[in-house]
């Protein structure tokens, strides 16, 4: 299951059932879970936590330095999830000690071709992050999002559960849940409404998150006032919470 011409420090811990292909270089401080697959001329760096059954493709650098000029060599750490594809190229690096030390990635996550994810992001479970993605340090992206083919998102932003950019946006402020964007900056466009349909929800939610949306952006309401209807109005629908969690949670503002 190892090929002969990997290269594995001794230090490294290799789970049973674990594929590593030839050419690839797994570093000391490396944890790699059962059932994983690394293909040919793969890096990892530690310290690096892998869960299980996650598939890397070849020229992924995973768990390398961060890209930050106040990092001096310490001891920072990535953690990576259950049955996640992150497909060539892909570029990870770790955390910094400015920050919380760590990035982190969920589980069932597809990251695809030449992506980059920097130091101390946070990413959710079952996020897709389409060819060349990239994140500066410390973005968040929630469960189910989905960043389109050459999105670039500012550092600190958040990426809200179930929402959506379009190719080549650039995003600067935090996107709302279920909130679709598109442009340079991005601009709110809708509803992913493809993402919605396929969580099956029911009429009565479905209705709730369009009115919501209109009161978000269609009334020309402050922000503080839209959120204080959109409570009063759908109180007790839970992805209606997440919607205003979203929004209230809000650091750098929301895209408007």
């Amino acid at each position: 299951m190892i090929h002969k011409l990997a290269l594995i420090d001794p230090k490294a811990k290799i789970d049973e059932g674990v594929n590593i292909g030839a050419y690839s270089v797994i570093g000391p401080e490396v944890e790699i879970g059962k059932g994983s697959k690394i293909h040919s001329h793969v890096v990892i760096e530690g310290p690096t936590k892998i869960g299980k059954l996650n598939e890397i493709f070849q020229f992924a650098s995973v768990g390398g330095d961060p890209q930050d000029k106040k990092y001096k060599g310490e001891k920072t750490f990535l953690e990576i999830g259950n049955e996640n594809i992150i497909r060539e190229g892909v570029t990870i690096n770790r955390g910094t000690t400015q920050e919380d030390s760590l990035t982190k990635i969920g589980s069932k996550n597809l990251i695809m071709a030449y992506c980059h994810i920097a130091h101390d992001c946070e990413i959710a479970d079952e996020v897709v992050l389409v060819n060349n993605s990239s994140l500066a340090g410390c973005v968040k992206i929630e469960k189910g999002a989905i960043l389109g083919g050459f999105t670039l998102v500012h550092q600190f932003c958040k990426v809200g559960q179930y929402s959506f950019s379009a190719m080549g946006s650039s995003v600067g402020k935090d996107i709302p849940a279920f909130v679709r964007v598109s442009g340079s900056p991005a601009y709110p466009r809708g509803l992913n409404t493809t993402g919605i349909q396929r969580l099956n929800l029911s009429k009565e939610v479905s209705d709730a998150l369009k009115e919501s949306y209109k009161i978000l952006y269609l009334r020309n309401l402050k922000l503080k006032d839209a959120i204080s209807e959109i409570s009063e109005k759908m109180n007790g629908i839970s992805e209606i919470q997440t919607l205003l969690n979203s929004l209230t949670s809000s650091n750098r503002g929301i895209v408007r």
